[in-house]
């Protein structure tokens, strides 16, 4: 019997639900799945189901996390590996993740998670060509410092599962990438768990699809 629930949106839009889905699988967690559609924002159904009115929310053995965060910090208390074991690592770690959390939003704006769609050239606003520099840069240190695939080594971990929605709209809207972001692209693109999440958005209802999503300005 599952030992709690984690509440998402559908899996071909929800970049937030993504963060919290990897987190909890890599963690190991027993939960059972709830997927609410989503409306271009907040519904109903959503703000009856969660605290804040947003998805992901995770309920576990009496406990309730909400926020991408929060829900990766509770999964780190059970599996300690989703952050580096240095210290300094660790800081480095969870700072990027804090900045992906709260920034990049001129990213987030002109290239929505879109699993199903393909706008290579579009999107190309400044800000989120600013973004995307930024998030080269973080890439391109941890990938040196750490040596890859992944950004803090072999294993796929938290720092990862923040950024993984930004590789699936890399893939989507195809902006110029350096090598070594497209290469880190590909690792996470073909990571199981991210895998996993493609296969079972490409099943979701087409009436599950939302225009402006599809048919992007």
């Amino acid at each position: 019997m599952p030992e709690g629930r984690l509440v998402i949106g559908n899996k071909r839009y929800s970049s937030w639900s993504l963060r919290g889905w990897l987190l909890v699988h890599l963690a190991g967690l027993d939960v059972e799945e709830v997927v609410i559609p989503l409306a271009g924002g907040s519904t109903p159904a959503i703000k009856a189901a969660t605290p804040a009115g947003l998805v992901p929310y995770l309920e576990h053995r009496g406990a309730a996390a909400w926020e991408s965060l929060a829900i990766a910090e509770y999964c780190a208390e059970i599996a300690p590996t989703l952050w580096p074991a240095d210290r300094g690592a660790r800081a480095q770690a969870r700072s990027v993740a804090a900045e992906m959390h709260a920034g990049f939003r001129g990213l987030r704006m002109n290239m929505p998670m879109n699993l199903g769609g393909h706008f290579p050239g579009r999107g190309r606003a400044p800000e989120a060509l600013a973004d995307i520099a930024r998030i080269e840069a973080i890439w391109a240190e941890l990938l040196g410092l750490h040596g890859g695939p992944f950004l803090f080594g072999a294993d796929f971990g938290a720092a990862d599962a923040m950024f993984a929605p930004v590789a699936a709209r890399f893939l989507t809207w195809e902006p110029e990438l350096a090598p070594a972001s497209r290469a880190y692209v590909q690792a996470v693109r073909t990571h199981p768990l991210v895998a996993r999440w493609y296969d079972e958005a490409a099943l979701e209802p087409a009436e599950w699809l939302l225009e402006k999503y599809e048919t992007p300005a």
